[in-house]
């Protein structure tokens, strides 16, 4: 009885260690899965200001696709002038600003050499003028001479032959010899041989006489061309406007040398203006002649909110800077106070989209692209992130493929400090 009693207790510590992993595990398990809860538990909303957004309704209807860009309004009638032949600025008599006629004389050169050239070519012609009056004066005394000439062979000849009539009367009278007869016959015939002779030479004399007065006026010809382009080069020294308008600029100095060529002034017609817009180059690729234009000029005045129509009338064939030039003309009249180098700004209609879905265009839209964007939910107490497939894009509207519907509320703000939130209160 008493070794029973004695008997040690073995079973005991092993049971203690076995609650003990137990706990150990229990606890274990529980950590992992808070930490699963936790790392599973999405961030609280963050709130946003109404009052800071700016929000837009999604639409189906026509939507006009436009693109838009500043621009200036620019003379229609522009002329740069350029030195015509050499000299140095004597003076300037008009100033930048002036209104101008074509016969306005913008700046005065001097060039002795030109000078010297027209007063040689002009006393050239003087000289070959004289030279054909006298050689017409000379063939025409040398003409009434032969002419004379010809009149006395022809009388000579007359005679002898009325001489040779009378002997052949004397000869059957038997009054006079036959040998009489005979000399007067060769002689009648020699005198009638030279007139002709003496009227060939008077008519060769006329087609010689033609042909040196024709050669001397040649020669004057050459020398009144040679006179009047120096005349003109002497002309060009006063450089002219040639056409009216407002001198715009006049980048030359008195005193100053030129050559042939150099820009010496503009002048533009203000009163026909038209617009240049700058298309961004990825916006203008479809943009061509005729499209309906709208440019706002910014001038107001009574009946007037400066906004003129137009069309496309020219689109360059490359760009600079990123953006393509285009030419607009006016449809209807300008406000007053337009004037060359106002700063406008331009849009065009590119095309029209019947019956599609669209809104306001977001500041982060691109044509074709997905955009996320929040959809206001909750009555407006909220706004979720949508992903949203955009279409053709114009000004101020988008085109909506997929992702929204009608009626749905976005908002189009930039909304980039929420990255990483998919929702978020509004307030």
């Amino acid at each position: 009885m008493q070794e029973t009693m004695d008997k040690p207790r073995t079973g005991h510590a092993e049971k203690r260690r076995l609650r003990r992993m137990l706990l150990f595990a229990a606890i274990a398990v529980v950590v992992v899965l808070v930490s699963v809860g936790i790392s599973r538990l999405q961030p609280a909303a963050p709130t946003a200001d109404r009052e800071t957004l700016f929000f837009g309704k999604v639409q189906r209807g026509q939507m006009m696709l436009e693109v838009r860009g500043p621009g200036t309004l620019v003379p229609v009638d522009v002329r740069w002038i350029s030195a015509p032949v050499e000299g140095r600025v004597e003076r300037i008599p008009a100033l930048p600003g002036v209104t101008v006629t074509p016969d306005t004389v913008l700046v005065e050169l001097s060039n002795p050499e030109i000078e010297q050239n027209a007063f040689e070519a002009e006393s050239s012609l003087r000289a070959g003028e004289a030279d054909l009056d006298n050689l017409r004066a000379q063939l025409e005394s040398q003409l009434l001479s032969q002419q004379a000439q010809v009149a006395t062979a022809e009388s000579n000849s007359e005679q002898a032959k009325l001489q040779v009539e009378a002997d052949e009367k004397l000869y059957a009278d038997r009054l006079i010899p036959e040998l009489t007869l005979k000399l007067d016959r060769l002689r009648s015939t020699q005198l009638q041989k030279q007139s002709r002779i003496e009227k060939e030479r008077y008519t060769k004399s006329q087609s010689s006489n033609q042909a040196q007065l024709a050669a001397q006026r040649a020669r004057v010809d050459q020398f009144r061309a040679l006179f009047e382009l120096r005349r003109r080069q002497v002309e060009f020294l006063k450089v002219r406007a040639g056409i009216p308008g407002v001198l715009q600029e006049l980048p030359v100095q008195v005193g100053q040398r030129v050559t042939p060529g150099i820009t010496m002034a503009r002048v533009a017609r203000p009163e026909l203006l038209k617009t240049e817009l700058r298309i961004q180059e990825t916006q203008a690729k479809d943009v061509t002649r005729g499209l309906p234009t709208t440019i706002d000029t910014r001038i107001t005045s009574a009946g007037s909110n400066g906004i003129v129509p137009g069309h496309v009338d020219r689109v360059a064939p490359s760009s600079v800077d990123g953006s393509v030039i285009v030419d607009v003309a006016f449809d209807g009249p300008l406000p007053p106070g337009a004037r060359p180098n106002l700063s406008v700004d331009g849009t065009v209609q590119l095309d029209r989209l019947d019956n599609v879905l669209f809104m306001n265009r977001p500041t982060f839209a691109q044509t074709n692209g997905k955009v996320e964007i929040f959809k206001v939910v909750e009555g407006g107490k909220a706004a979720v992130r949508v992903q949203v497939q955009l279409g053709r894009t114009s000004v101020s509207t988008v085109q909506i493929i997929s992702g929204l519907q009608v009626g749905d509320e976005v908002i189009l703000s930039d909304t980039s400090q929420f990255d990483g939130f998919n929702r978020i209160r509004l307030d």
